[in-house]
């Protein structure tokens, strides 16, 4: 069979797959690396190991192509977004890749708020001012390191990363990578001034921005060490949300997508750039007619990762590999549908990364409130869970704010193999939510997105007639009615929250102790 291999780097590991022009997945594969937390607000990634990562999981997926008589007609890419990487001018990093997840920038931030410029900035690049986007980075960077932001030849994300590893045009940038930046004018199709000016960078340091379908070529040592034929085209793609939606088939109108890995978000497709009047959703690009608009939160899946490092002393302490901390999840969210919903009275804010959607401050901690002897790991994990599709289901009334109706809901990532988190986020959005029977999503709609762009795909919205979905997990009606009566208290708390926050912050030490291990 013919097949499109879709390789998905993100925050903890590259996955790829391979998918046929019916939408069959053929094979699949994961490459973990660790987060690095070297300090209080930074998190990073070692930027070669990214390089080594694509590579890998192209050769793997390639050679399990070939051991089945599979030939592949391209590759497709889709990268997570918010990122930042100092590059030469050959794509080789100069430093590691510093991820979304940083909020080293929180001080920037607030200046560009406090200037009166953040609004209008939101409105024409898409992205709101939050230290997870490029823009509020290199911000840092001029305020504390101007020569280095000045001297350095290129400024890239994953995605120009890995076409340093993969491709022979590698400086290029897609417009959906491109249009999370918070530096890039999505209604004018160019880089914004204003933004450049803020970020201190020259236009010629970044990327040239082209469609999200855009064809490249393999190397040729990277096809030839994948056993792929000289010149295998190679689409540019997209980034890992919007393909995400992609990936389910939620592309219609009226139908929403909801991606749990590490992180999590909430998106729908709409057919323009969208700025919403209260800032509180992005506006990223599938394609250049095609715009995703919704909410990321920066904690999902890292939460019960960190549960789990912090409360699992009864379970096998994970090694090396990141599939053994996923069984030891497993076992901890087995663990806690033994609790009742609502935790019996706990409630977590679980913004253990800061938290950006829907109200993008990044001040924000993590905390659980109303704690009580009786309450044990269960109660503790659960209403960890309950924490995350709280903050997604006020991402989903942000949606409905604006007027953009949500009937159907489609999930995806690593979090919905879980019985919990799947019943437990029907009932907080209420809605039904079925879940792709393919785990990798993202990876899939880079499959669908290089399949359109050779042609094989016409209507993106075909894609929901390829992807094979679920039965839907339908919202208990009781717990439906207690999560919305507590949804205002996560809002109220949260926000009550920010002034004690920022003077822990103030009197914590410089150094407070960390670890370098992985998060998510």
């Amino acid at each position: 069979m013919d097949v499109v291999i879709g390789i998905d780097t993100g925050t903890t590991a590259t996955k790829a797959i391979a998918a046929g022009i019916d939408g069959v997945l053929r094979a699949h594969t994961s490459v973990y690396y660790p987060l690095a937390v070297p300090a209080p607000g930074r998190a990073e990634l070692d930027a070669g190991a990214l390089q080594d990562a694509a590579r890998k999981a192209l050769a793997d997926v390639a050679a399990q192509c070939a051991s089945r008589g599979d030939r592949v007609i391209a590759v497709s890419l889709s990268a997570f977004l918010h990122a930042l990487v100092p590059m030469d001018p050959g794509g080789k990093p100069l430093g590691p890749l510093v991820t979304w997840a940083d909020s080293r920038a929180g001080k920037q931030c607030e200046d560009i708020v406090a200037s009166g410029r953040a609004k209008g900035l939101h409105a024409r690049t898409g992205t709101p001012v939050h230290p997870m986007a490029p823009l509020s980075k290199l911000a840092w960077w001029r305020e504390n390191d101007p020569d280095t932001l000045r001297e350095t030849p290129r400024w890239g994300g994953v995605k120009e990363l890995v076409l340093a590893a993969l491709a022979d045009e590698p400086y290029q940038v897609d417009l959906s990578l491109a249009s999370g930046m918070g530096l890039y004018d999505i209604h004018r199709r160019r880089w914004d001034e204003e933004a450049l000016e803020i970020a201190g960078v020259r236009q010629s340091q970044l990327g040239a921005v082209v469609p999200t379908t855009s064809r490249l070529r393999l190397r040729g040592d990277v096809a030839a060490a994948a056993g792929l034929p000289a010149g295998t085209p190679l689409i540019i793609g997209a980034a890992d949300g919007p393909l995400a939606n992609l990936g389910v088939g939620a592309t219609p109108a009226g139908v929403a997508a909801v991606s749990l890995g590490t992180s999590g978000a909430l998106r729908t497709i709409v057919d323009r750039p969208t700025a919403d009047e209260a800032g509180r959703l992005f506006c990223y690009a599938l394609t250049e007619d095609r715009w995703a608009i919704g909410g990321a939160v920066n904690n999902a899946g890292s939460v019960v990762r960190w549960a789990g490092e912090s409360f699992a002393g009864g379970f096998e302490r994970p090694g090396a590999e990141g599939e053994d901390a996923d069984e030891r999840d497993a076992a901890l969210l087995m663990e806690a549908q033994g609790a009742p919903p609502g935790s019996e009275g706990l409630l977590c804010l679980p913004y253990l990364l800061g938290e950006r959607a829907p109200w993008w401050r990044p001040g924000l901690r993590g905390a659980y409130l109303g704690l009580r002897r009786e309450h044990g790991r269960a109660h503790l994990v659960r209403a960890a869970v309950e924490g995350v599709c709280q903050q997604m289901a006020l991402v989903r009334d942000s949606f409905a704010a604006e007027g953009f109706e949500v009937r159907e809901v489609r999930a995806t990532g690593g979090a919905v193999a879980s019985e919990l988190w799947v019943g437990v986020l029907a009932a907080a959005l209420d809605l039904p939510v079925a879940v792709a029977v393919t785990p990798e999503g993202t990876a899939m709609g880079a499959c669908l997105l290089g399949l359109h762009a050779l042609g094989e795909l016409p209507d993106l919205d075909h894609a929901a007639a390829l992807v094979a979905i679920g039965e839907p997990t339908r919202p208990d009606p009781d717990n439906a009615a207690l999560y919305r009566r507590l949804r205002p208290l996560v809002e109220k708390s949260a926000l009550a929250m920010i002034e004690t926050v920022q003077e822990l912050d103030r009197l914590a030490p410089p150094a407070l102790p960390t670890t370098d291990k992985g998060l998510g």
